[in-house]
């Protein structure tokens, strides 16, 4: 039988189509995740098929029986006019076989990748990353392999992706922190060694120059501060919007509000998700205070220290 039908190049494919499909959730192209996470959970199920039997690969069509005797090693084919079942009927063999449970989640990745879903594949698909974790991990049980060797860097994030002790926001968060930390890691393939410490120590100004930590008030009254904390993912520096909960004689109650690495592209949308990721907010340092004048009156500027470009 040709190699390309064994176990392990099921596997290995497998393996590649999901790793790639993590890459894409983490750049948020949806489309193409969709894509490969369809093609990874074929090539898995047809890799279990073949470990359990390589008939179970055969596809029967037309009571044709040359293909149930190839896959049997008794009968040479071009490998031309070699078919095995499509990713929908290798599922419902697996289910058959108590193997898989039935998940309508599942069925609407594989009609997403094939394209007969009557929705926008981005907008599904988003959502659609704990039920890849959670059927891959139910076949590499099904054939005795680790997480480890499927997923490679990405062991941890499906773990995290299919806990179900962590809130729906605790996950999310900690998934994002995964993917930006290795996108971030990926731009320094092919660089020289230190390139990544050095922009990390070192960070290019954005639009021409970098501020420091910042806040703006209209006469005594705090609008909003801007802070700089490090990134848990990537480690480098980031921006961190913070804005009064309440206002007192004393001085205002301040939360962070927004969060945003330039370095990772890392973002953070709101006080809970920033709490999740368990950002270092009182690392956000608030200097001496300067005023600018801007048009419609006086604004109080506090100004950290700032680095021309």
């Amino acid at each position: 039988m040709d190699d390309s039908l064994s176990f392990e190049s099921f596997f290995e494919g497998a393996s590649k189509a999901a790793q790639k499909a993590m890459e894409d959730h983490g750049r948020q192209e949806y489309d193409e995740f969709a894509l490969h996470a369809g093609v990874a959970i074929e090539r898995l199920a047809k890799a279990v098929l073949s470990k359990r039997n390589p008939l179970y690969l055969v596809e029967m069509r037309n009571g044709n029986a040359d293909l149930l005797l190839y896959f049997g090693g008794d009968l040479e084919l071009d490998t031309s006019k070699v078919r095995t079942v499509g990713a929908g009927e290798a599922l419902r063999r697996l289910r058959r076989m108590a193997i898989l449970p039935p998940d309508p989640q599942l069925d609407l990745l594989i009609e997403l990748r094939n394209g007969t879903a009557h929705t926008t594949i981005g907008d599904q698909a988003k959502t659609l990353l704990p039920t890849l974790s959670e059927t891959v991990m139910i076949l590499l049980t099904a054939v005795g392999a680790t997480s480890r060797v499927f997923w490679g860097r990405w062991a941890r994030t499906v773990i995290v992706a299919v806990d179900k002790q962590l809130d729906e926001i605790r996950r999310d968060v900690e998934i994002r922190i995964d993917q930006a930390r290795h996108l971030f890691e990926d731009r320094f393939q092919g660089l020289p060694e230190g390139a990544k410490e050095k922009i990390l120590r070192e960070p290019k100004p954005v639009d021409g120059m970098m501020l420091g930590p910042l806040t703006v008030m209209n006469n005594e009254k705090v609008l909003f501060l801007l802070g700089s904390v490090p990134c848990p993912s990537c480690g480098g520096k980031a921006s961190m919007t913070l804005t009064p909960v309440t206002q007192s004689d004393t001085g205002p109650d301040i939360a962070a509000d927004s969060f945003q690495c330039k370095l990772c592209r890392l973002e953070l949308n709101n006080p809970l998700e920033i709490k999740a990721a368990q950002v270092e907010t009182e690392a956000a340092l608030l200097p001496t205070r300067t005023w600018i004048k801007q048009l419609g009156g006086p604004v109080h500027i506090q100004l950290g220290e700032t680095h021309a470009g």
